[in-house]
């Protein structure tokens, strides 16, 4: 990439896009429109649709874990682990394409688990697997493997979020957060020490 400036507002406008019409409406001709450049200028700094996906994905990854990295770090665990559902649930209610795109859809470079969650490679899952260290590291939780209890925790939350953007659980938002708390302290119970 040669231009950071042109190729950040090349993937913002990509996010936008996809955002608001999902990411099948992603493509290199409306970005170039969009940004005021032609489809072909985009190829300086992307060399295919992937990579602009890519990197939508990344920035959006990072912009999750660093709205969580603003929570307040002190108070009790169990009302981090609260705070961090609710702000999983705004971004994915709040931004439905985009977390289906991040979640569900299959994608080229999708990170995939184990090897592209070690070492804080997923930003947000980062986020969540520090939360499940603390948990065990101070007797909250039983030990185990932290990346694949934080798998555990997350798939089961965005199996419940894909089923109710899907239309399959019938209950308004409220009672489909509410939901989603009983759901996440049913599974947090049963990895209690």
């Amino acid at each position: 990439m040669r231009d950071g400036g042109t190729a950040a507002r090349i993937a913002e406008v990509a996010q936008r896009i996809l955002v608001e019409q999902g990411a099948e409406a992603v493509s290199m001709r409306r970005v170039g429109e969009a940004v005021g450049v032609t489809a072909m200028a985009i190829y300086r700094h992307y060399p295919n649709r992937e990579a602009l996906l890519r990197a939508v994905a990344t920035a959006s990854g990072r912009e999750l874990a660093e709205q969580w990295e603003r929570l307040p770090p002190a108070g009790p665990l169990e009302e981090r682990i609260d705070i961090l559902l609710d702000g999983f649930l705004d971004f994915a209610l709040g931004r439905p394409h985009l977390y289906t795109f991040l979640m569900s859809d299959a994608w080229a470079q999708a990170r995939r688990f184990p090897e592209d969650f070690r070492d804080g490679q997923g930003p947000p899952f980062t986020v969540i697997v520090e939360a499940v260290e603390d948990g065990m590291r101070t007797g909250m939780l039983r030990r185990d493997d932290p990346l694949e209890v934080a798998l555990t925790v997350t798939s089961s939350m965005q199996g419940l979020i894909h089923q109710y953007l899907s239309g399959r659980i019938a209950v308004d938002e409220a009672g489909f957060r509410a939901l989603c708390h009983r759901a996440m302290w049913r599974i947090i119970d049963g990895l209690r020490a």
